[in-house]
């Protein structure tokens, strides 16, 4: 009796139900398209409720997606929305920023600022969803944004590069202490990627051409180069990969 072919795990999303933050624009918008598409349950968690509203509408009445005010730096807004809506087989804890100064005349606000948003923001959001994939005894996918600073330095950005660094290592932990729990961490690292977040930066002519001479893929990304590997991370596809740290970068970080 011949032996029976191997059959490729789906790359969908069906009956599981994910939470993205920072989906009002930008990589975290494109996440949230990108897993209703594939058939998840989304909620879209952000500051600004009416661009996220405005996001389910262009989806349509088939995408079973919904928005909610969330501020990641508020740890009980966090806890909040969590234990209200989940427990969630998926996160794309994307919520973040970057402010641009030298490194000799970095704010303390501006310090404060990021280490808040994109570090303990991202911990208190990982480990309160964490918390609830346990609980459940499920298991899930944890998708940290990271970025190509997560893996290099950069000019004007070093606070932004720390913060990254630090989701990195994160990942890395959080994969050991979860994977008995069936709980897979893996870091997403996007590029230069045209989102309002970079639209000051690659509006000069200067550092865009710099950037494009840097990336032999030749081009600057979308939110679109990034989709792809939200669903695969999200998906049955990757259900071995955990601890990973992937850069969307067309080659950037190999210059």
């Amino acid at each position: 009796m011949a032996e029976a072919l191997p059959q490729t795990p789906p790359l969908r999303c069906d009956g599981l139900r994910a939470l993205v933050t920072g989906a009002s624009r930008g990589i975290g918008r494109a996440a949230a398209v990108a897993l209703a598409g594939a058939g998840a349950e989304v909620v879209l968690a952000a500051r600004a409720l009416p661009e996220m509203e405005e996001t389910i509408a262009a989806l349509g009445p088939e995408a079973r997606a919904s928005a909610r005010a969330l501020d990641v730096t508020d740890r009980a807004a966090v806890r909040h929305l969590v234990e209200g809506e989940g427990p969630f087989d998926i996160l794309v804890n994307n919520a973040g920023t970057n402010i641009r100064e030298p490194f000799l005349e970095v704010r303390d606000e501006s310090f404060d600022r990021l280490v808040a948003l994109n570090l303990r923001g991202a911990f208190a959001v990982a480990q309160a969803v964490a918390a609830g994939m346990v609980a459940a005894g499920k298991g899930g996918s944890i998708i940290n944004l990271s970025s190509v600073n997560g893996h290099v330095g950069g000019l004007n950005r070093s606070v932004y590069t720390a913060t990254k660094h630090a989701i990195e290592g994160l990942t890395k932990a959080m994969s050991a202490e979860l994977g008995p729990h069936g709980v897979r961490v893996n870091a997403i690292c996007p590029g230069f990627v045209q989102t309002p977040l970079t639209e000051g930066l690659l509006a000069d002519e200067k550092f865009r051409a710099a950037h494009l001479r840097r990336t032999p893929l030749g081009k600057i990304m979308t939110v679109e180069d990034v989709m792809g590997a939200i669903v695969f991370f999200a998906s049955p596809a990757s259900a071995m990969i955990s601890g990973a740290s992937l850069l969307i970068d067309g080659g950037f970080c190999t210059l």
